[in-house]
């Protein structure tokens, strides 16, 4: 289960739960990690407001009990992490279980619950969830663009925070403790949202914490002078990438806890470490309660 919290959602009370962004032109991805990072290049966004944290389990019990939404976890189950025993093959993630009965009401399967963790992100949603709760927020899911020029909060260093994953020693993140999988003396698993410092746009949890869903297609980077990109006899919903990172993260594995870091996941998956948050149009970031 998950480690001992610390202070909640937000730590400023008086904290925008939006925050109106100006959009305009960074330099995104990485070549000083991995390869699907890569090219660095110039891309350019439009303005537009951003929630300062992922989606709440709160915030989502709100919107299931305004719509009846059911997720697909809750239908079919959904991949639970399990702290491994002994020596690990950490090429083969067999810390992962496929439990009926775990979604986002019982992270971890039945008898699991989240009464404690109203301030902590959601998790076991899927794409289509994470949309439905968007649209009903009045928002959708951001792009990858977006996203990534979000966390990085006006800088271009490898961290929201600088180029050093530790500076004063720790990472301030929520990020997996000492070296993954053994379980280090500060637990593992999310936190409330807001537990470390916001980056330059006053978001909070752009790194670690969990995995959050975009709506762009995940594209393996371009190989050589004839690259056609995406398989054209590939599935018609391919793969989305995520951003982030998530508290499964450690240098040893998954150095990812960064806004360039991005992975696929197939839009009908859901898992214990993923999550997201919306954006909404720039003209009037605060509206709504949802």
């Amino acid at each position: 289960m998950s480690g001992a919290a610390s202070p909640g959602e937000p730590p400023d009370p008086g904290a925008p739960r939006r925050i109106a962004l100006p959009g305009g032109r960074f330099a995104m991805g990485s070549t000083a990690f991995y390869d699907e990072e890569g090219p660095v290049r110039q891309v350019e966004v439009g303005p537009f407001a951003v929630d300062r944290g992922p989606v709440t389990n709160a915030r989502f019990a709100r919107f299931v009990a305004d719509t009846g939404h059911v997720t697909r976890a809750e239908r079919l189950g959904a991949a639970v992490f399990v702290v491994p025993e002994g020596v690990v093959d950490l090429a083969d993630p067999s810390w992962w279980r496929l439990v009926p009965g775990a979604s986002w009401r019982a992270p971890e399967g039945p008898g699991s619950d989240v009464a404690a963790r109203a301030d902590h992100p959601v998790v076991h949603v899927d794409l289509a969830d994470a949309e439905a709760f968007a649209a009903w927020a009045g928002g959708r899911l951001p792009t990858e663009a977006e996203w990534e020029y979000a966390a990085r909060g006006g800088a271009s260093t490898a961290y929201p925070w600088g180029d050093s994953p530790r500076p004063g020693g720790r990472v301030p993140a929520v990020v997996w403790d000492g070296d993954f999988p053994v379980v280090g003396p500060g637990g593992w698993g999310t936190r409330p949202v807001g537990s470390h410092p916001a980056n330059g746009f006053g978001l909070v949890d752009v790194v670690g914490q969990v995995w959050e869903w975009t709506t762009t297609a995940y594209v393996e980077p371009a190989a050589g002078c004839c690259a056609a990109g995406r398989d054209p006899w590939a599935p018609p919903d391919p793969p989305r990438v995520l951003k982030g990172g998530s508290f499964l993260c450690a240098d040893n594995y998954c150095r990812r806890y960064r806004p360039a870091a991005r992975i696929p996941l197939t839009p009908d998956s859901a898992s214990a470490n993923v999550g997201f948050r919306c954006v909404f149009s720039p003209a009037d970031p605060a509206a709504g309660g949802n």
